[in-house]
């Protein structure tokens, strides 16, 4: 497997059909849905879900996006989704994504995406102390 950051967490799915094209191949528009589900569980594995996040006045729209197809997931099969944050600006956030098929030999697809950091009234802020920490080992 490739260098990848660390921490991260590997979430196991398997592809539904409503998330499928008419090949029965993952739907390119899904990606970016599973890179939130990766996201969102890397968060929530450090103690820090979305909702607490927000409950703390921060938030981390999307700035960026991109991902590259390597291979193709189909419907009913289970594939591994490993995230983590990769990246840390002064107001940014980048995470990272891979994913892998069942038996993580596989790399179906790559990419990240980049975040910044905003309060409520979407004014960006320095990233705090309390969410870099994630990155230190």
């Amino acid at each position: 497997m490739s260098a990848f950051p660390d921490p991260h967490i590997w979430l196991a799915h398997r592809v539904a059909h409503e998330e499928t094209d008419a090949n029965g191949e993952l739907y390119h528009a899904k990606y970016l849905h599973l890179f939130e589900k990766g996201s969102s569980e890397f968060m929530r594995a450090h103690s820090i879900g979305y909702a607490e996040m927000e409950s703390r006045a921060l938030f981390l729209p999307v700035r960026e996006a991109a991902y590259r197809c390597h291979a193709s997931a189909r419907y009913d099969e289970p594939f591994w989704i490993r995230a983590g944050i990769g990246k840390w600006g002064r107001a940014s956030l980048r995470f990272f994504y891979e994913l892998w098929d069942e038996s993580r030999k596989l790399l179906l697809a790559t990419g990240f995406t980049q975040h910044v950091t905003v309060d409520p009234a979407g004014k960006i802020v320095l990233v705090p102390s309390w969410l870099r920490r994630i990155g230190a080992k």
